[in-house]
């Protein structure tokens, strides 16, 4: 007569809940960051997670040579952002309630989103795809976050 054993698991670190509890988004204004918007407050609202919303200001150094105040016009669009998700927040109070925070940081989009899902602690991180033809030698900064392999990342058309 043989005896088996199973094996214990080695016991390994958990933060005691089931599911993401940071969904980070970030979005730029463009249509395919909302719909990433959409998709992840969907998502939080699901896992009961907190929606952290990313708008990363670029620093554009060809529109300061310009004249441009980037620093400016950057912070305005931070604030339409914001004035779009508080609208729709509104429109949909009582039918889909999620909580969610608006973050913004200065730099090109991939750090700053990486800064962000670091600082944010973030479980998951969902972004729009590029709208830009480049991006498809380059590489888009989706796919960068991909090829990071922090975080599960989801991609939205």
């Amino acid at each position: 007569m043989t005896e088996q054993h199973a094996q214990q698991p080695a016991h390994r670190f958990e933060r005691g809940t089931d599911g993401p509890k940071v969904i980070l988004v970030g979005v730029d204004g463009s249509d395919s960051s909302l719909r990433a918007a959409a998709y992840a407050g969907g998502l939080a609202r699901r896992q009961n997670a907190l929606l952290a919303v990313v708008y990363v200001q670029p620093v554009l150094a060809a529109g300061a040579a310009l004249g441009v105040s980037v620093a400016e016009t950057t912070d305005e669009i931070a604030e339409d952002l914001v004035a779009q998700i508080r609208e729709a927040t509104e429109r949909t109070r009582g039918i889909f309630d999620v909580r969610w925070e608006f973050h913004t940081f200065r730099g090109d989009p991939y750090n700053g989103l990486v800064k962000a899902a670091d600082d944010l602690k973030a479980d998951a991180v969902v972004v729009g795809a590029s709208e830009q033809a480049g991006h498809r030698i380059v590489g888009s900064v989706a796919v960068r976050l991909v090829k990071a392999g922090r975080w599960p990342v989801t991609v939205v058309p």
